[in-house]
């Protein structure tokens, strides 16, 4: 396939460039300007990739290529929640309007060439909100209760709206949580990992962390992006699918266990500064929809990948 990866450069996009390098198919990278050089993330592979400047902020066309593309991938996004929050008119630009003129572009190449790309929009589990402690399955309702979620929600109406309209072939993958090294400290797992590095330098126990109760489902990257390259190849246009591995942790139990990998004794305090406003208590997804069309299953464990970090992070 030829394949155009938005946000191909972040912590998701390198994944899936090098799973799909792998699978030997043709790769365009879109990247923000002024990111990391290409030979930064990918190395000897980087000849292999033509990368392209791709800002969704910026009014100017898009430019996708000039040659033919079978599939895009559209990553690209105000991607942390506190990020949404504290700028929630830019995750609108970027999140909605940005996908609508990404959506708009793809439909203007396919009247003047005649193509038909597939089209995989990565949403969020958060788009969900509150509700049942319970896996949550594509058929539920989508309440979010956040600025990021509630963009992920508007992103996925836009497609939708689009595959019905014009007969583009969208498939969503709502996502939940997904970890592994080089990921940013604006996420918790890293968060954590500095925390208790910095309580370990300075000879203290307590470390102060936001509200420790919720319950997420959490997803080793590598696994996700092998979960986007099934559904390029095998999820059907108009379905939406939970990216998920169907069981969850609570953020005390997954700061306990990131404490005993670095050997920490650390006592969680909580810092009011942290805490964020309409917490979804419990956020699991039901994979189930995901692994009957494509055959993708999850294949590394929780303490496995929280291994990888730690050990990646090591001092």
């Amino acid at each position: 396939m030829r394949v155009f990866v938005t946000g191909a450069d972040g912590f998701v996009g390198r994944r899936l460039v090098r799973a799909l390098l792998a699978e030997r198919h043709d790769v365009t990278a879109g990247c923000r300007p002024g990111g990391p050089a290409p030979q930064d993330w990918l190395g000897a592979d980087a000849k292999l990739v033509r990368c392209l400047p791709l800002e969704l902020a910026d009014r100017a066309p898009l430019d996708l290529g000039a040659g033919p593309l079978d599939a895009l991938v559209h990553l690209a996004a105000v991607s942390s929640g506190s990020d949404a929050r504290n700028d929630p008119l830019t995750a609108w630009e970027i999140n909605v309007v940005g996908t609508v003129r990404l959506l708009e572009a793809i439909t203007v190449r396919r009247r003047s060439g005649g193509e038909n790309p597939r089209v995989l929009l990565v949403s969020s589990g958060e788009v969900y909100g509150p509700g049942p402690s319970s896996p949550r399955r594509e058929t539920d309702p989508v309440e979010p209760v956040a600025p990021y979620g509630a963009t992920k929600a508007a992103a996925e109406l836009a497609a939708l709206e689009s595959w019905r309209r014009t007969g583009l072939e969208v498939i969503i993958a709502r996502s939940f949580p997904h970890i592994g090294p080089g990921q940013s400290p604006r996420f918790v797992v890293p968060d954590f990992v500095e925390r208790l590095k910095q309580a370990r330098r300075e000879g203290r126990r307590t470390v102060p962390t936001g509200n420790l109760e919720p319950v997420r489902d959490f997803l080793d990257v590598s696994d996700v992006a092998a979960a986007y390259l099934a559904l390029l190849e095998r999820g059907a246009a108009g379905q939406v699918y939970n990216v998920a591995r169907g069981s969850g942790i609570s953020v005390r139990e997954l700061f306990d266990r990131l404490a005993r990998l670095l050997e920490v004794e650390a006592v969680p305090s909580p810092d009011p500064a942290l805490v964020r406003n309409a917490d979804i208590p419990h956020l699991v997804g039901d994979p189930a929809k995901l692994e009957r069309a494509t055959g993708w299953r999850p294949t590394i464990t929780l303490d496995e990948t929280l291994r990888g970090i730690v050990d990646a992070e090591a001092d």
